[in-house]
């Protein structure tokens, strides 16, 4: 559905986005996730046919988006960062607008439009101005004019951005139902969102594709996977008994300082389920010296601590 070769865009001597591969195919939804700078929006941007790549090629749908822009353009809906608009229409007005740019008319255009204002619950507000609208509703407009056409491909710019958590919660559903039929990209830096929606992430900065992974996959490159989380009354106590103990590398206070993070020393675990072996060797020694604890638990890994190893490292190929 989405193929991108030595994909890359210049703008004199900065190099926006460096000779990214990625590929998509039906029922994923594929995470651009990076920090701001990165790239992501300028790789959306090329791909939209938005703006022309510098190198490399991109396609959607079989269709080169240089080659065979308009086939390209037909199968994708795009939602840019921040929703944009024409903020003096009326919401209808609007959305007929974009059915019209389209082509879409008789029976189509009539179940198009009343399956996406209901989907999105815009009945209430068809007949406001947009920039009456509240950002929430602004955003489910511009939502509403990108899937209006029924496109086999969606590219989602922050969707959520600025959006209340009833909101968001909205919307994150909304784009789950809608991966049953599609392939969708969602730019994002919000790692929520990623463990949220995403089949796939790739991580990008600096212009340049670090990671390509399941979120799970992604997670397991933490240093926290197979950690052991407790909680505990003396944490000076918990800490000299578990510091220094063989498979220990390193004993952290969370929080508070009451709750404290085991991290095993790499390949231990090996054959079993990450942690287990570290779990049991510090009930062993807890119990052996009298330090009470609660809440034991294996952490998964945090996506936080992938992203910052990933992102921060200037040095990496």
């Amino acid at each position: 559905m989405i193929q991108t070769r030595q994909l890359s865009k210049r703008y004199g001597s900065l190099v926006a986005v460096d000779a990214i591969d990625f590929a998509a195919g039906p029922g994923e939804v594929l995470g651009f996730l990076g920090p701001n700078g990165a790239g992501k929006s300028t790789t959306m941007r090329m791909l939209a046919g938005f703006i022309a790549p510098s190198g490399g090629s991109a396609s959607v749908c079989g269709h080169d988006v240089v080659d065979a822009p308009l086939a390209a353009r037909r199968s994708i809906g795009y939602l840019p960062e921040g929703a944009p608009s024409y903020g003096e229409m009326r919401v209808h007005a609007f959305l007929m607008f974009i059915a019209d740019a389209h082509g879409l008319d008789g029976a189509t255009r009539s179940r198009r439009f009343d399956e996406v204002v209901g989907r999105l619950s815009l009945q209430s507000v068809l007949h406001q101005r947009i920039d009456t609208l509240s950002k929430g509703f602004r955003r489910r407009v511009a939502l509403a004019a990108a899937i209006l056409h029924d496109p086999p491909v969606l590219l989602l710019d922050e969707p959520t951005d600025g959006l209340d958590p009833n909101q968001k919660h909205d919307v994150r559903r909304l784009i789950r139902e809608m991966a049953r039929e599609r392939t969708i990209v969602i730019s994002t830096h919000i790692l929520e969102e990623v463990q949220a929606l995403c089949t796939r992430a790739i991580v990008i900065a600096r212009g340049r594709l670090r990671a390509d992974a399941t979120p799970a996959e992604l997670e397991r490159r933490s240093r926290y996977h197979g950690a052991v989380s407790l909680q505990v009354g003396d944490s000076v106590a918990a800490r000299a008994a578990l510091e220094g103990m063989q498979g220990v590398k390193a004993v952290e206070a969370q929080e508070t300082g009451e709750r404290l993070v085991v991290i095993g020393a790499a390949g231990d675990d090996a054959g079993s389920r990450p942690g287990q072996a570290l779990l049991a060797a510090v009930d062993e020694r807890l119990r052996s010296r009298g330090v009470a604890y609660a809440d034991a638990q294996l952490e998964r890994g945090r996506l936080e601590d992938v992203f910052r190893a990933l992102t921060l490292d200037e040095a990496r190929p």
